[in-house]
């Protein structure tokens, strides 16, 4: 099991270094970076100019803990939340292009409820 699991991670860093070469983030486009744990979900917006982080959202946040509420919640569902509140802070800053890096992670599940969900929160990518 052990080289199973290196071999997804060099993989992943692998992807990870390739979109980076072509996805930068400026202060009148930030890129909207994604990471994902096994039980968090983490989106934040970069100005690589700068080497700033504009805003952020996770499911650690408590805006986050507070629309969820109590009760079990899908990892996925989880996500949208993060990524309906990270375009609502990005909008209240006055950003509203952003690029998208997903970070070496497939855009399906998790990281396409999240970015599905800043889109639909008024983020432009």
């Amino acid at each position: 099991m052990k080289g199973r699991t290196n071999a997804r991670s060099v993989g992943r860093a692998r992807r990870r270094r390739s979109i980076r070469k072509r996805v930068t983030g400026v202060t009148s486009r930030p890129r909207l970076s994604v990471f994902r744990s096994l039980k968090h979900t983490y989106a934040q917006l970069i100005d690589d100019t700068k080497g700033v982080t504009l805003v952020e959202a996770s499911t650690l946040c408590e805006d986050v803990r507070k629309a969820l509420g109590s009760g079990h919640h899908t990892r996925t569902e989880e996500s949208k939340v993060v990524g309906t509140i990270l375009a609502r802070r990005a909008l209240d800053k006055g950003i509203k292009l952003v690029c998208f890096d997903r970070g070496g992670y497939l855009y399906h599940g998790r990281v396409q409820a999240l970015a599905d969900a800043a889109r639909e929160g008024g983020l432009e990518f």
